[in-house]
């Protein structure tokens, strides 16, 4: 062997297989699904993050300046807009945690051989096609003081009299709260159905042949099984519910006393209300990052999952 031989032979080993060449037409393909992302969603995105620097306001006659981070200063010390992200954090854990269990125990009702299931099935997720607002109208009159169902009950069962649920100052959150549940468990019911649906029935004949009941199978071959879908619809539940706007704004509009005031709502009302662009932008941006960061912390959790895997 020649030493040409051999350095070519050495250069080869090093550089691996071929490479193959990259498809720029592909690119073609993907266009007509990129660019509405680009325009609807980042381009928005960009636009926001680059107001939160400015102090732009409505019917200001002045040109906007840009003024760095002034908003985030006076957003640490809005107490305000603290309380309304406190109240975010109780409304998207209180409304994801209990939705996550009901929707578990109804999906694994749905899954069992029932007559009628399927009747069942399209009742359940008569709630998730419903849209928000009218899900919100049709609860305020179930949470009327003088003529919703539900004061009505309480008074025929003998537990007291009409009570204003959603403009009580110790109940308004918690109503709104329930409505949520309502509203979002059919999503979760279907997801967490889809993956009970694929897991193996081998798996629970040969659990049961063992001697294993009810609980240990779930423990050791449903839970399992499901276990990817409900880390990722708890997650994606936890995001969406707390930029919830629409729903709690139909309820009590953020009322009574700021009590049922989420982020969201906090920063539509300093845009549209008062007019402060700029400031709502910052706001907006800070609920960005918290989002940003959670979602972090749920790949990194997956990935290190698929690691273990």
């Amino acid at each position: 062997m020649t030493l040409a031989t051999a350095t070519k032979s050495r250069r080869s080993a090093k550089s691996g297989p071929p490479r193959k060449p990259v498809d720029h037409g592909a690119w073609f393909l993907v266009l007509p699904a990129l660019i509405p992302i680009l325009v609807l969603s980042v381009g928005p995105l960009l636009y926001g993050i680059a107001l939160s620097f400015t102090d732009a306001q409505s019917g200001r006659t002045e040109p906007t300046q840009w003024i760095g981070l002034l908003n985030f200063q006076d957003l640490l010390h809005d107490t305000l807009f603290w309380d309304s992200f406190r109240i975010g954090l109780l409304w998207a854990v209180g409304v994801t945690v209990p939705q996550f269990f009901l929707a578990l125990g109804l999906a694994l009702l749905l899954n069992q051989n029932l007559r009628f299931r399927w009747l069942a099935r399209a009742l359940a997720i008569i709630p998730w096609a419903m849209p928000e607002v009218v899900v919100g109208i049709m609860w305020r009159l179930v949470y009327h003081p003088d003529a919703g169902v539900l004061n009505e009950t309480l008074s025929n069962l003998g537990l007291g009299e009409g009570r204003d649920w959603l403009t009580g100052t110790a109940t308004a959150l918690f109503a709104v709260i329930v409505v949520g549940i309502w509203a979002g468990m059919p999503q979760t019911t279907v997801a967490l159905l889809a993956g009970l649906q694929n897991t193996p029935k081998e798996l629970h004949e040969a659990a049961a042949m063992d001697g294993a009941g009810a609980w240990r199978r779930f423990r050791t071959v449903t839970w399992p099984a499901i276990k990817p879908v409900a880390l990722a619809i708890s997650a994606l539940n936890f995001i969406w519910n707390f930029n919830s706007f629409a729903l709690v704004y139909v309820l009590t509009q953020g009322g009574p006393g700021g009590r049922t005031r989420l982020p969201m709502l906090f920063a539509y009302e300093e845009a549209f209300r008062y007019g402060q662009f700029g400031y709502a932008a910052a706001m907006g941006c800070v609920m960005v990052a918290v989002i940003s960061v959670i979602l972090a912390f749920y790949l990194v959790g997956r990935l290190k999952g698929g690691d273990a895997s």
